[in-house]
This record gives structure tokens, C-alpha cells and sequence, in this order.
């Protein structure tokens, strides 16, 4: 059986999926959607349009966003804020695009541009992030890997 090549407009009903599970907004999933394909032609390969969503997702990432990081030990003062909620992101987003798009681990790898161990990390933690209602993040601070659990 032939597998057929995905278009940038067959990739839209993925695309607003993954857009309103990162937003939880239907009007931010929306304007997310269009920005991207305002960036991308109806030529495009599909890993195209994606590393493209995740350009506009992590441009429209609020700068209060990002301030709303906890101070941990884990936080170094040397990393940017903006660096690991951006690593925050790609984490959430290399798992819905592993659920929702079905994407492999390394079509995941070529769009976050990260290695495919890494990858591999951030699918497994992630998963069992939402399993288990944590927050993850694995920051490869000192070689470890750090979970937070929200407190409600």
C-alpha cells in the first residue's frame, strides 16, 4: 500500500488540535492556525508546516507566561527564563505531536530540532506527566531530570 503525501491543508485539523491543547483557548487556537499557514505555501512538506507552528507557538508565548515560572534549585540563575518555558513547550508539544499527529520519534526529533534521545526522554516523562496530572520538565541542568508536582 502507497502512503500518500500530506498537504499543508490536510494538516489543519492537526494543527488547530495541537494549537488548542497547547492554548486551552478557541480564539488563541485560532489566531495560532492562521499565523501559520499565513507562513507556509500549499507546497510545503508537512515538517515544514510544523516547524513552522511551533516557531508562531513559541513567538506567541505571553512574556507573563513566562514569569510564572516557580524559583526551584533546579532553575538555574544562568538560564534564561524564556529557555525553559520554551523546553517546557517543546516537552507538551513532542507529546501531542507524538498523540495527535502520530508522528514518529524521529519526524518529532527533525521539528524540535532536539536529538532523538532527548526526544525519547520527553515522550516517556511527558506521558506519564499527564498520567499522572504532574507538571514535567526535564532540564538537562548538571545531567538531571526534575518533576513538580502542582499543588491545587
Amino acid at each position: 500500500m502507497i502512503k500518500q503525501k500530506r498537504t499543508s491543508l490536510d494538516l489543519m485539523d492537526d494543527i488547530y488540535s495541537l494549537a488548542h491543547w497547547l492554548t486551552g483557548s478557541e480564539t488563541k487556537a485560532t489566531e495560532l492556525v492562521n499565523r501559520t499557514f499565513l507562513n507556509v505555501d500549499h507546497l510545503c512538506s508537512a515538517t515544514e508546516v510544523f516547524v513552522t507552528f511551533r516557531s508562531c507557538y513559541l513567538e506567541s508565548i505571553d512574556q507573563d507566561d513566562v514569569q510564572s515560572l516557580p524559583e526551584t534549585p533546579c532553575f538555574s540563575k544562568e538560564t534564561p527564563e524564556t529557555a525553559l518555558f520554551h523546553q517546557d513547550a517543546d516537552i507538551r508539544l513532542s507529546v501531542l505531536l507524538s498523540a495527535i499527529s502520530g508522528l514518529k520519534h524521529r519526524a518529532i526529533s527533525r521539528i524540535l530540532g532536539k536529538p532523538l534521545t532527548t526526544i525519547r526522554v520527553w515522550l516517556s516523562e511527558g506521558r506519564k506527566s499527564l498520567v499522572h496530572g504532574d507538571r514535567f520538565e526535564c532540564l538537562f541542568l548538571n545531567g538531571g531530570c526534575y518533576r513538580r508536582r502542582e499543588v491545587s
